[in-house]
């Protein structure tokens, strides 16, 4: 039985599509369960994380608290039911020291607790998701700074290969194959309208992260998704086809 949280996510549902579609029992793990394939679970309820992790032999791992609390409850509960595999969705970026600041720290924690012993693991750190235009107005925090935007179809098809196994061990830094900034991602799929926003109007939490991507450093490029998947990222015109205005 496979696990995935954040099943009404951006990748989370797209990952558990991809197991169905090959013919593999899939459970999804929200607060609200809404399909009969869905269980309840709560980071902070153990008795939900224990029934949503009976019989689960692999788990993908999404969460959205800017703490690590709820990976680690998470983990705790599935090393004690005996989950073989954990594929953690983290960010680009995790780690690094940007002018003075370590990024992500909350991703960091996770990702080191991951890999400190329980089920094999797989890490995946996506660039900026390709999804994140599709608001209109389109919401620029970065300026003119590229990013090496991702179609989430190819995060979700990356965490299927590592849920499957043959890539434990294993941190991704998943990008696309072409770094465009906000503007360009939002003038290719047709939405003219972007608001620029002032780093210092965020919250603090996430401030280091933009300056970081300001800086530029969100524009590498890496080969992880044509390694994994045996053909190149897709490409945001690509993407963009099915999701530009009428």
């Amino acid at each position: 039985m496979f696990l995935i949280t954040g099943v009404t996510g951006t990748t989370g549902s797209l990952v558990r599509q991809l197991l169905l579609d090959r013919g593999l029992p899939v459970r999804g793990m929200t607060r609200n369960p809404s399909r009969p394939d869905d269980v309840h679970g709560d980071f902070t309820d153990p008795e939900s994380l224990r029934n949503a992790l009976r019989d689960v032999t692999a788990a993908y791992l999404v969460t959205a608290s800017p703490t690590p609390d709820h990976d680690l409850a998470f983990l705790a509960a599935a090393r004690a039911a005996g989950v073989r595999r954990v594929v953690r969705l983290s960010a680009i970026g995790t780690g690094e020291v940007f002018d003075g600041s370590v990024l992500a720290p909350h991703h960091l924690a996770a990702d080191q607790a991951l890999a400190a012993g329980g089920p094999a693991w797989t890490v995946l750190r996506p660039a900026m998701f390709a999804t994140n235009v599709l608001h209109t107005p389109v919401v620029n925090l970065t300026g003119d700074a590229k990013h090496g935007v991702i179609d989430p179809a190819d995060i979700a098809a990356v965490a299927v290969e590592a849920l499957l196994g043959g890539h434990d061990g294993r941190t991704y830094e998943l990008t696309g194959p072409e770094a465009l900034s906000v503007p360009e991602q939002a003038a290719i799929l047709g939405r003219r309208e972007v608001v620029d926003v002032d780093p210092a109007d965020i919250d603090p939490a996430w401030r280091s992260g933009v300056l970081w991507a300001r800086a530029g450093h969100g524009a590498r490029l890496t080969d992880d998704v044509a390694r994994v998947l045996g053909r190149p990222a897709t490409r945001f015109e690509q993407w963009a086809l099915g999701h530009t205005l009428a």
